[in-house]
């Protein structure tokens, strides 16, 4: 069919049932290892099948069908086959719509950014905010960016998008010092993708100065998967930008691999508790014990660590009693568009007892 890709006619009188003992043996016929320049090599396959006459009644519809099967299988994992279904289809379908519309929003820059205040446990005043990226879809609902990110950085996207993020974050900072509600430090998301790029240092600088904004106002923040990808280009990035002056914390902390030992080469400044481990800090002694191991594995490297998704007063309690440094949740605030927010921060609201 194309490179790696063959197609299968065969004539079986059993449907699935006779197709799955012929993939068994295909499959089987695949996994013999053979040599080549003397290395044992073994070999596997993503397969897609589709039945006539159910799944189409010309050989174009078939292989059209097969192939938007054998997209499914590989989508699980190697070495694995699926039968098509309509659902396939009608999702293949609703991914194009996606893409389509992903790259209108990006050409017209009709994200929104809306602000998550960070609250200070030493004085209980509002110390930062986390920039996070909306897209309001005309005439659907709000779609969560754990679906639309990582279809932008599939387009090749994220990293436009993310440029425009830093510009809009920087071009703010800059309203509020010239009105005088304040300087905040704003934290914005960095993917693995945007971080392997050769301009991203140069990008952030370019619009810090623009806007005439000191680094120290900008943090950049990074998950802790993303940190592990391409660790030695990772680390003179982050190091760049640091000697720059931009803070950099790590997100999600304590769900990914990054050992003791990969954590100390890296120039960070900050570690943010996994929500995961915060949910139930006061009920699950195991995950209270994370979090305490996490704030004292972050101080004794002279880290600052904040805790996310605190919602309750008992959570805010326990981080305060084991020194956690900040905290950000629906228990201060949850995120905020701009008019809202800058409400929030001149009310007695953005302070917590």
């Amino acid at each position: 069919m194309d490179g790696d890709q063959f197609a299968l006619i065969l004539m079986l009188r059993d449907g699935q049932a006779d197709t799955r003992q012929t993939l068994d043996r295909i499959r089987n016929a695949l996994r013999v290892p053979f040599q080549l320049e003397g290395q044992s090599i073994v070999m596997t396959a993503s397969i897609g099948i589709a039945l006539y006459p159910e799944d189409g009644e010309d050989s174009r519809e078939l292989i059209k069908h097969a192939y938007t099967a054998m997209n499914s299988a590989k989508k699980i994992g190697p070495d694995t086959y699926r039968f098509y279904t309509a659902q396939m289809n009608a999702d293949v379908s609703a991914r194009l719509d996606l893409e389509a519309a992903l790259r209108d929003a990006v050409q017209k820059q009709a994200f929104e950014i809306v602000y998550q205040p960070k609250l200070n446990l030493t004085d209980n005043r509002v110390c930062g905010l986390e920039a996070l990226l909306r897209w309001p879809r005309p005439g659907q609902a709000g779609i969560s960016p754990a679906v639309f990110v990582p279809v932008l950085e599939s387009l090749g996207l994220i990293g436009e998008v993310g440029n425009w993020v830093v510009d809009s974050v920087c071009a703010q900072i800059a309203r509020w010092q010239r009105s005088g509600l304040g300087s905040f430090q704003v934290a914005v998301n960095i993917s693995g993708q945007q971080i392997s790029s050769s301009s991203l240092v140069a990008d952030i600088r370019q619009a810090l100065e623009k806007h005439k904004v000191a680094p120290q106002w900008l943090e950049v923040e990074l998950t802790e998967s993303s940190l592990m990808e391409n660790t030695s280009h990772t680390i003179a990035t982050l190091g760049a930008l640091r000697a720059n002056g931009v803070s950099i914390s790590i997100d999600d902390f304590g769900t990914g691999y990054s050992s003791l030992a990969y954590l100390r080469r890296f120039p960070i400044d900050k570690l943010k508790i996994d929500i995961a481990f915060i949910r139930e800090v006061t009920s699950n002694p195991q995950d209270a014990a994370i979090a305490r191991a996490i704030i004292e594995l972050a101080h004794s490297l002279d880290l600052k660590v904040i805790a996310e998704g605190v919602e309750t007063p008992e959570q805010l309690a326990f981080l305060r009693e084991n020194h956690c440094d900040q905290i950000q949740g629906y228990l201060i605030s949850k995120p905020l568009p701009l008019g809202e927010l800058e409400v929030f921060l001149r009310s007695p609201a953005s302070r917590v007892g």
